[in-house]
């Protein structure tokens, strides 16, 4: 295999070689719990190969992993291999795309921070046609009806009921960047402060509970100066384990090393505090959709 591998075997394979070294294994103790040779261990912690869920709960019990902890890896690992909605979308979903819809859909906590744009979860239908438009990656009426229609049913899947738990941080350069004309604004811009009005944890109606901060010009420097948007996704039962998600036009980067999702974390609890409290974003958001 060439290239760098895809991040969802990186994730795992790093937590299965911190599990080992953390027990004192070499790659040969490990290799004769699956009766394997000790090159496949290597390249199944350095990502270049996958595991099956059945070789994944042997070595994770082996190595003494809580249940909670096997249960989140196991979601990561294989959750891909079901048929999910992403498949139907490689048109605008690449390879590392539909592994980062994966991973989402298995994480317990989203925490975003966009600068320039509404985040793609929170983007009505006509503003996510809007930025279609004007993206020069999508080519055409059906690719760019695609690209919406990931957004869509990326929102169906994590703003229901049983969603993940979403904090979102929105620079106000947002809210001004005119996307789609005024019509397209105003109920975007009301949509967030409904959103951002919702008490959070609460969940009903088809609607999370959701956390929208409003990080405002007058915030000055802020923790994600150097960033246009990020992503930090969380896992449920395993506090080690988490990705890091940069957007770029190329597709963007994602990261799992423990340092750079600690990095990152500490960034954003910054940027929450540097924002507007939800009231006061909500009440931001209703007087610019009034204008």
């Amino acid at each position: 295999m060439t290239g760098i591998p895809p991040v969802r075997r990186r994730l795992l394979g790093a937590a299965l070689r911190r599990y080992r070294e953390n027990l004192g294994y070499a790659l040969d103790e490990a290799a004769r719990i699956l009766e394997c040779d000790r090159s496949k261990i290597s390249r199944i912690e350095t990502g270049q190969r996958g595991i099956s869920a059945k070789e994944l709960r042997e070595l994770l019990t082996e190595y003494g992993v809580p249940d909670g902890e096997q249960a989140a890896l196991l979601a990561v690992a294989h959750r891909g291999r079901q048929r999910g909605w992403w498949q139907e979308y490689r048109d605008v979903l690449s390879e590392a795309g539909q592994d980062y819809v994966i991973m989402e859909n298995a994480a317990s906590e989203i925490l975003a921070f966009d600068a320039h744009q509404v985040p793609d979860l929170l983007q009505t239908r006509e503003y996510a046609h809007a930025v279609a438009v004007a993206d020069p990656g999508c080519e055409g009426d059906d690719q760019r009806a695609h690209a919406v229609a990931v957004k869509l049913a990326r929102q169906r899947a994590l703003l229901g009921g049983a969603g993940p738990r979403l904090e979102f941080v929105v620079g106000e350069a947002a809210l001004h960047q005119v996307v789609g004309g005024g019509a397209v604004m105003r109920p975007q811009l009301a949509r967030l402060a409904a959103l951002a009005e919702t008490p959070a944890g609460a969940r009903g109606a088809g609607v999370p509970g959701v956390s929208l901060q409003v990080l405002p010009f007058t915030a000055g420097a802020h923790a994600a100066a150097g960033s246009g948007s990020m992503a930090i996704l969380r896992f449920a039962g395993a506090p080690g384990l988490g990705v890091i998600h940069l957007a770029a036009l190329s597709g963007g980067v994602s990261l799992e090393g423990r340092d750079d999702v600690a990095r990152y974390t500490r960034a954003f609890a910054r940027l929450r505090a540097a924002a507007l409290a939800p009231a006061a974003s909500a009440r931001l958001l209703r007087a610019m959709a009034k204008d």
